[in-house]
């Protein structure tokens, strides 16, 4: 195990066409299907089948299998916190917060921060930089948008 892990984070801030009440309710495990491409988590794990604190729910990617926590979930606060482990590779922690705008529209603090936990943890965690972070977070914020606007 290694006694310092590699561990970076990264903030953006998202400007959001809707208020937060509109907002809040998509950033979870199932409504995210309706408007992140390719988004299909393998299951969930909630009582109300939607995101709530200590709802469960995984994602496979090239990676493998990844388990997901949600650890705070505020609908009246509109914050969101969620951890992602991804075994022997990297645990991910996303932290979100929203908040009103005059023109009904919503501003979104978005954090995620990585922390390796193997050599190839490392790696991955590595490539995760400003730039990537950067075109990450500006896809999401127009693809978000984009389904907020309607056809």
């Amino acid at each position: 195990m290694h006694t310092h892990p590699i561990h970076v984070s990264h903030s953006y801030t998202q400007h959001l066409d809707a208020p937060p009440h509109v907002v809040f309710p998509l950033l979870c495990p199932v409504r995210e299907r309706d408007w992140v491409p390719g988004w299909d988590p393998a299951w969930v794990l909630s009582h109300s089948g939607l995101a709530e604190e200590d709802c469960i729910f995984a994602t496979d990617d090239e990676h493998g299998r990844s388990t997901w926590i949600i650890t705070d979930h505020d609908p009246i606060e509109y914050r969101l916190r969620m951890y992602k482990l991804t075994p022997d590779l990297v645990v991910t922690r996303l932290d979100i917060a929203l908040y009103p705008l005059r023109d009904n529209a919503t501003t979104a603090d978005v954090r995620y921060s990585f922390t390796a936990l193997s050599p190839e943890g490392e790696a991955f965690v590595a490539e995760r930089t400003a730039d990537w972070y950067l075109r990450f977070m500006e896809e999401w914020e127009k693809a978000l948008n984009e389904y907020l606007r309607g056809p």
